[in-house]
């Protein structure tokens, strides 16, 4: 075992986990947000997700083909993709919850939950669908934005590409945005009634099921952000490439807190980095017995030891009991 490698290779695995954390805390939003005020796991929200990265590849290779990728600048660009994203995965979220969750509010929680599964199928069957008819293509890659992949070396060892900065920054603006209209505005401290008591908020003249929809309307566009993020990042998405990151988004919701959103951004920051570090030292450690593919056992190994020994997260809150 090599311990000079072993020290080299540190700071730019740190780097890593951190940008693979941000992402994972970016989907995690979305399943925060709906868990806050229904307590219901959206595990449509996975493909919700991935339909933000198809709706932002499908405007890149448009503005591609019209050869306006490269003649307008790139923050614009990517600002774009960014709110067509999440314009048709928010409005998308909203309809799945008017479709398939309202009609089921009152039923026991298990009927819902097989609902989310039955949308989540349908969903990946229907991009299939959509993009075998419109390009005959199974998977898709994301045009190349020349500025995003430019990479900043930052010492002799570390070096970033701009489009992994994007996402960090991207994150921590989203996150900042989402706990200021939770906590510092009237719409906010609507989603906060509701969540605590729907029937008193309704008395209180809230109109309950607007705010769900405005849950759900968030909770997606958050999603779809991170999907056209999750496109430029890695340059190729098909119809389940939104499963794992959103199971292990899932998880890092669980291991944050869920219905807590800086627990969203702690957990996936930690679960990127526990990956990441798997990734890069297991095959070293072990003299090459384990490698980078084990990785994903940590991901559900931690949501295994967090729901025993502590299921609401390292920064939850006590459950809510009903009556």
């Amino acid at each position: 075992m090599d311990l000079q490698l072993l020290v080299d290779i540190f700071p730019q695995v740190v780097l890593d986990g951190i940008i693979l954390g941000f992402m994972y805390a970016l989907i995690a939003l979305g399943y925060t947000m709906v868990y806050g005020v229904l307590e219901f796991i959206n595990f449509a929200h996975s493909e919700i997700f991935i339909i933000g990265a198809f709706v932002g590849v499908e405007l890149l290779l448009g503005l591609q083909s019209l050869g306006a990728l490269d003649a307008v600048p790139w923050p614009l660009v990517l600002l774009l993709a960014l709110l067509v994203g999440m314009a048709g995965s928010g409005l998308l979220a909203v309809t799945v919850e008017r479709v398939a969750y309202r009609p089921l509010r009152s039923a026991p929680r298990l009927i819902p939950l097989i609902s989310a599964i039955g949308v989540s199928f349908f969903l990946q069957d229907m991009i299939r669908l959509f993009e075998s008819l419109w390009h005959n293509a199974f998977n898709l890659v994301y045009p190349t934005i020349d500025a995003l992949n430019v990479r900043l070396e930052l010492t002799r060892t570390i070096d970033v590409p701009v489009k992994s900065l994007v996402v960090i920054l991207a994150a921590l603006g989203m996150l900042g945005v989402l706990w200021v209209l939770v906590n510092r505005t009237k719409v906010g401290t609507a989603i906060r009634a509701v969540a605590e008591d729907q029937a008193a908020a309704s008395l209180m003249g809230i109109n309950v099921n607007r705010i769900i929809s405005l849950t759900f309307l968030i909770g997606g566009a958050m999603g779809g952000a991170a999907g056209v993020l999750f496109g430029v990042q890695y340059g190729l998405i098909n119809p389940y490439s939104g499963f794992i990151p959103g199971l292990k988004a899932f998880t890092a919701a669980v291991l944050g807190g869920i219905g807590n959103i800086p627990g969203a951004m702690l957990g996936g920051i930690v679960l990127g980095l526990l990956e990441a570090f798997a990734a890069s030292y297991l095959s070293l450690l072990t003299g090459g017995a384990f490698g980078a593919e084990y990785k994903d056992i940590f991901a559900f190994s931690v949501l295994i030891l967090i729901l025993i020994f502590r299921p609401r997260g390292l920064l939850g809150e006590v459950v809510r009991g009903r009556a």
